[in-house]
């Protein structure tokens, strides 16, 4: 039987603050504003079918410094260091290149961790069953370093939060109750690698509550390198499985994510956890200007709709739901449309895109759908068996871990 989703317990993170500080982040101006006018101009803030809307609190410098450095904090949240745009860069701080010094950077990084954070006491302390914040989903950012667009890691400080506020779950009669397990899930088309490596652990005796799985594209070259972005390796001393990787080839389609979803779910099945934390970065889907997969918004199965349709309805738990992308349009798309799934009443994809100030921006189809392109799938047979063999290994060995009473 598939869980109910009641629409009393769906928080949506948003203010005005928030969209404010968010639509000056230098690699995605103005998605903020998309994103969220789409959202209220397709009535899913207000009745009948709504979002219960709650403003986010920023979060203060004991909760950034949760895992950042103090140095790093005292540098980014110095308004002197990125007030106008002759501010000093920092290649100590990554606060360069690819991450510029832009002007409301210190209120951006309260509001955004805080924003997650916002998030995640709504699902503890029982106010939502499933929370999204569309303007968090930071996964590049370390702990004294921005990366990849990322300047504050509120993945990373939410999903430390939630280790903390999560109740202990009940396990079978006559067991002594259990730490709540976490689901980290990235469908970003960029690998987790901050939020991967820092819940990484290659001790055989460790307890850990969260276990991270990215699917994302891996190839020479493909930001960011790491050695975690590759698929598992289970003769390397330092597997853990706990820290989970599925690379895909370009052009990865429906038909790649339908196949390889059977795996993510047997993964699920044998985690059980108590949370998901879903990444829902739509750089993956077919017009981002990545133009690397071939993924689309559609109801076919192996869709962006039809995985979370699938996490939404029949994954137990409760859920957090962050952002990342590149196309403003067809993240507001995306997350209009995942917005309605999340208040159990889907809107269709059809559906024409209201009147509103960003309307131009919808052109040429004005429509809420993202279809697949023409891009060819380099995910052969042999790359998904691959996958299968090697997955099929890994939950083996986490169910012995689990059964083993490590965790």
């Amino acid at each position: 039987m598939e869980p109910e989703l009641d629409e009393k317990h769906i928080a949506y993170i948003v203010s005005q603050d928030l969209v404010k500080a968010s639509s000056r982040l230098p690699s995605n101006r103005h998605r903020s504003m998309m994103v969220h006018s789409l959202v209220s101009s397709l009535g899913l803030l207000s009745a009948p079918h709504r979002a219960q809307v709650i403003n986010p609190t920023c979060a203060t410098y004991k909760d950034l410094a949760t895992y950042h450095s103090r140095d790093y904090l005292d540098y980014v949240l110095n308004p002197q260091n990125s007030q106008d745009s002759d501010a000093p860069t920092s290649s100590i701080f990554g606060i360069e290149d690819d991450c510029p010094p832009f002007p409301g950077l210190p209120a951006y990084v309260e509001i955004v961790a805080g924003a997650t954070l916002t998030a995640v006491k709504a699902v503890c302390q029982g106010i939502a069953n499933v929370a999204i914040c569309w303007d968090g989903g930071r996964h590049h950012a370390r702990k004294a370093h921005a990366s990849g667009f990322c300047y504050v890691a509120d993945c990373i400080l939410g999903l430390m939060a939630l280790k903390k506020a999560l109740p202990l779950s009940a396990p079978a009669e006559g067991l002594p109750p259990k730490k709540a397990r976490i689901l980290y899930l990235d469908l970003d088309l960029h690998f987790s690698d901050a939020v991967s490596e820092a819940f990484q652990t290659s001790s055989s005796y460790s307890t850990p509550q969260i276990l991270t799985l990215s699917i994302h594209h891996h190839s020479p070259g493909f930001f960011p390198s790491s050695p975690l972005a590759s698929l598992p390796d289970m003769d390397n001393p330092e597997f853990d499985p706990f820290t989970l990787s599925i690379p895909l080839k370009r052009g990865a389609s429906d038909a790649t994510y339908a196949r390889i979803w059977t795996t993510v779910e047997a993964l699920r099945d044998a985690w059980e956890p108590d949370c998901i934390v879903v990444q829902c970065g739509v750089d993956g889907l077919a017009g981002d200007p990545c133009a690397t997969f071939n993924w689309s918004l559609g109801s076919s199965e192996g869709s962006l709709s039809w995985c979370l349709k699938r996490v939404l309805t029949q994954w137990p738990g409760k859920k957090i739901l962050l952002g990342g992308g590149y196309h403003s349009a067809n993240a507001a798309r995306a997350w209009a449309y995942i917005t309605s799934l999340s208040l159990g009443n889907p809107l269709d994809l059809d559906t024409h895109i209201p009147d509103h100030h960003s309307f131009p921006q919808y052109e040429p189809s004005f429509t809420l759908d993202i279809p697949s392109g023409n891009m060819q799938d380099l995910n052969t047979e042999a790359d998904l068996q691959e996958i299968e063999s090697c997955y099929h290994q890994v939950i083996s060995r986490l169910r012995d871990r689990l059964s083993a009473g490590k965790v």
